[in-house]
């Protein structure tokens, strides 16, 4: 699967995922016509990770907002109160788009070894469309009020545990080696991270997000197969 084939099977587009805001909280949306609704949302949603990409969340302010986006402070309000629910509304979003994805692209399928291949390419490939929120998600962290970054930590927890869960899979069946499936888990996620945080790296060196799949996948199984091998 390349990356053109998943961004066929997966709606993650800017405009897909403000559509999806849309319908989780039309009660408490002002603007209930949902073509205009998701179309401001879409000018909110990348004004605020340009700023915050450019100056940092908590260094923007919503005047800053309304100039990037064009939009009054009143159309800022018709969809949230203030800074804090705008950040809740990006990072839940985001958040239910990851769980929702892997989940979908690991239905099914029972063979851990399929399962790796398809969880480290869908992670990356999601990153890749959805590069400005990752960074987002992962450089505002650590300036997030105390709830936020409880949920924030959660959902990086969520997601070594499924790469985690596929290596146990592969222990069990002898197919891998590895004592310590959680920290090779938190090692892929790393290196996953080092895709969309450095991405000016690899587009330099003229690597595509197709090879560095293929690099993490070989390195993960390679260091299993080894394993195996040396009877560890």
């Amino acid at each position: 699967m390349d990356l053109k084939s998943f961004e066929k099977q997966v709606a993650v587009s800017t405009t897909d995922i403000c559509r999806q805001i849309f319908e989780s909280r039309s009660h408490s949306i002002q603007i209930k016509k949902e073509q205009v609704a998701v179309k401001n949302l879409v000018r909110i949603f990348k004004a605020t990770l340009k700023l915050a990409n450019q100056k940092g969340f908590h260094a923007m302010s919503l005047r800053d907002l309304c100039a990037e986006s064009g939009m009054s402070m009143g159309g800022l309000y018709a969809y949230f109160k203030n800074k804090e629910e705008l950040l809740t509304l990006i990072q839940e979003q985001g958040r239910a788009i990851v769980a929702r994805v892997m989940g979908d692209q690991l239905a099914g399928i029972k063979d851990a070894g399929q399962a790796l291949d398809r969880a480290i390419r869908s992670h990356l490939y999601l990153s890749e469309v959805l590069q400005p929120w990752f960074f987002f998600s992962y450089m505002e962290t650590r300036f997030f009020h105390a709830e936020e970054g409880k949920r924030a930590i959660a959902g990086e927890l969520q997601t070594e545990a499924i790469f985690s869960g596929i290596l146990e899979r592969g222990v069990a069946a002898g197919a891998l080696a590895i004592k310590d499936p959680l920290l090779v888990a938190a090692a892929i996620k790393a290196l996953l991270q080092d895709w969309y945080l450095k991405r000016w790296k690899y587009k330099r060196r003229q690597i595509s997000v197709e090879a560095y799949a293929d690099f993490v996948i070989s390195m993960v199984r390679d260091y299993g197969a080894s394993k195996t091998m040396k009877g560890v």
